[in-house]
């Protein structure tokens, strides 16, 4: 059944710019149409035709946001009638207009790919902004730490607490584009990001200016940045945010990751806690129609 299942979710996948027949869904999972779609939606809590929905708004979406398609033919290809009725489903979805992802870059709802092991992955949307930058460079302090995909890393903790903070401080001034602030950078990580893994770590800023004396400098060549947020104090909430990128984002997106740095700036809250993370990741699309 799980194999069944799978395989209605692959056709679904492969049928997105197309016709999805809802019999022959039902056929590859092999069930009636009717129990098909009954246990869809007490497994993902949507219906299948919200999750095709979602599917394809969420690929439309990333097709406005990189080519030269036009909000008509992006539509007709997703299976709307209309650039009217188009916009109303995506302005919904994502909460921004279609002509305004063209115009300017604007962040973005993504509904990952379904994936059924004994539970069902996916079924919460990720919200995401792709963002062009110029080549930029990091300025600060840098260490050599190994991975910690889950819970402190004790080198981490140690690092920061030696580091100079009035520097840190003075460091600030030179902030002047985003992601903006104090920002904690992770570089030469190899894949396939096991753990223990060793990488560089920089604590710094993002800046345009000239770099002072005495600290270490990161150059980063120009990029497509797929940029995640994600709420909590905890140092899980960052972890978890980077797992799922991994796992559900990019499986379920026409993007994949390119060598680069990434790059988490911290948002804290009045009263100093940390109220949300926005994780910054280099991407480039698989859209074979980009610069068409």
């Amino acid at each position: 059944m799980i194999d069944g299942l799978n395989r209605a979710l692959d056709y679904i996948e492969s049928n997105l710019s197309g016709e999805i027949d809802t019999a022959e869904m039902a056929r590859l999972a092999t069930t009636s149409e009717y129990h098909f779609r009954r246990m869809f939606s007490a497994l993902a809590g949507i219906p299948v035709s919200e999750y095709i929905r979602r599917r394809r708004l969420t690929l439309a979406g990333a097709e406005l946001s990189v080519s030269r398609s036009g909000v008509l033919e992006t539509a007709v290809k997703y299976g709307y009638s209309s650039a009217e009725a188009f916009t109303r489903a995506f302005t919904a979805f994502h909460g921004v207009s279609p002509g305004a992802v063209k115009r300017a870059p604007a962040v973005l709802k993504s509904q990952p790919k379904l994936v059924i092991h004994v539970t069902l992955e996916g079924a919460t949307p990720m919200d995401y902004m792709l963002v062009d930058k110029p080549a930029l460079t990091v300025v600060g302090f840098k260490t050599r730490v190994p991975l910690v995909h889950e819970g402190p890393n004790s080198a981490i903790e140690d690092f920061t607490r030696s580091v100079d903070k009035v520097a840190l401080r003075g460091l600030r001034e030179l902030s002047d584009q985003e992601p903006a602030g104090i920002v904690s950078v992770v570089d030469n990580l190899a894949h396939p990001r096991t753990e223990g893994t060793e990488l560089d770590y920089y604590l710094g800023v993002v800046t345009g200016k000239p770099s002072p004396t005495g600290f270490d400098v990161l150059t980063v060549d120009a990029h497509t940045w797929a940029v995640f947020t994600a709420d909590g104090s905890a140092i899980e909430s960052v972890q978890y945010l980077w797992r799922d990128i991994y796992t559900e984002w990019f499986p379920a997106n026409p993007f994949r990751s390119v060598p680069g740095p990434e790059i988490m700036r911290t948002e804290y809250n009045d009263d100093f806690t940390v109220g949300r993370f926005e994780l910054w990741i280099p991407v480039e699309s698989e859209l074979n129609d980009v610069g068409a």
